[in-house]
């Protein structure tokens, strides 16, 4: 589903950023069929500029942000030579700017740079309107610009606050897995039960994100999450505890059954092959709660484990 999310997402923009390129080249056709020649060179300098970024953002989807600041540019440009030009109409072109930068920056680098070019729109549009008039007539349109960037940010900000499961991968989040394994902990101690924690260290997710991108990132998570949850039972509880470093809560499981949980675990990883990386190299410790163990003392155990499974190899 993240995937899908995903790829709809940059395809919604390479439409956004496809129109707003072939509005920008017809606004230099326009200018030739209305004989305004002299308008003529700016857009379609900016059009092909717009182009080349356009072209490099579909070879290599890493330079996301300069095709961002490409539209920036011509926008900020076409809009900063019709409000010199324009004088009559300056009020409709002072919304613009605003509106194109929420569009495509999120919300704080949006405002910053809003208010940062006020002044530069002030001066364009200051021979039209009284500077006070102009200046309460921008802020309130950064204002009402703003407001929808903040909702969308707000409501962002609750569902990450209130999300179980981890943004990259399906596993349990950071927070969720430390309430899960104290809920763990007091139903073990309450039922007499054993609790067995699997502390498995992916190493290959250090280097996989730098290396070849996010795309091979968000491949090995997934596939290292599926083979693992299809490998234990449907109440063993995986979550990701650092960015490389995955716990599996095994409830009701004694020594044996972890060390086979173990044993299938590093031979089902080992079959899973990439073409960048190979096979997935996995690192897996049992760590069994102690009898009269707290919670915390247990979780620390566990993350000293985790540390000790990501030193390197000599």
């Amino acid at each position: 589903m993240a995937l899908a999310n995903s790829r709809w997402h940059d395809r919604l923009f390479f439409i956004v950023y496809l129109s707003a390129l072939l509005l920008i080249a017809g606004h230099a056709l326009w200018h030739y069929l209305m004989g305004h020649y002299d308008d003529i060179l700016l857009p379609a300098l900016l059009a092909m500029l717009l182009a080349g970024a356009l072209f490099v953002r579909l070879v290599n989807p890493g330079f996301r942000r300069l095709l961002t600041y490409s539209a920036l540019i011509s926008c900020y440009l076409l809009i900063a030579v019709d409000l010199a030009r324009h004088e009559t109409h300056s009020l409709i072109w002072l919304g613009a700017p605003p509106v194109a930068t929420f569009l495509l920056l999120p919300l704080a680098p949006a405002l910053l740079l809003n208010l940062f070019l006020a002044p530069v729109w002030l001066l364009l549009i200051v021979s039209a309107l009284p500077l006070w008039h102009a200046t309460l007539v921008y802020l309130a349109l950064v204002g009402l610009t703003a407001l929808p960037a903040w909702l969308i940010h707000s409501r962002h900000w609750h569902l990450r606050a209130g999300e179980t499961r981890d943004p990259q991968c399906q596993a349990l989040s950071r927070q969720a897995l430390h309430s899960r394994l104290a809920a763990e902990v007091e139903r073990s101690r309450a039922l007499k039960c054993p609790l067995e924690v699997l502390v498995i260290h992916l190493p290959q997710l250090e280097m996989a994100d730098e290396q070849f991108g996010g795309a091979l990132l968000h491949a090995l998570l997934t596939r290292a999450c599926l083979t693992i949850q299809a490998n234990c039972r449907q109440h063993d509880l995986l979550g990701r505890a650092q960015t490389s470093l995955f716990w599996l809560l095994l409830p009701d499981t004694g020594e044996a059954g972890t060390l086979i949980v173990r044993e299938r675990l590093l031979h089902a990883l080992s079959r899973e092959v990439f073409a960048e990386t190979g096979p997935i190299q996995s690192r897996i410790r049992s760590c069994p709660l102690l009898p009269g163990e707290t919670p915390e003392h247990f979780e620390q155990r566990l993350m000293t484990t985790g540390l000790k499974l990501m030193e390197p190899t000599p």
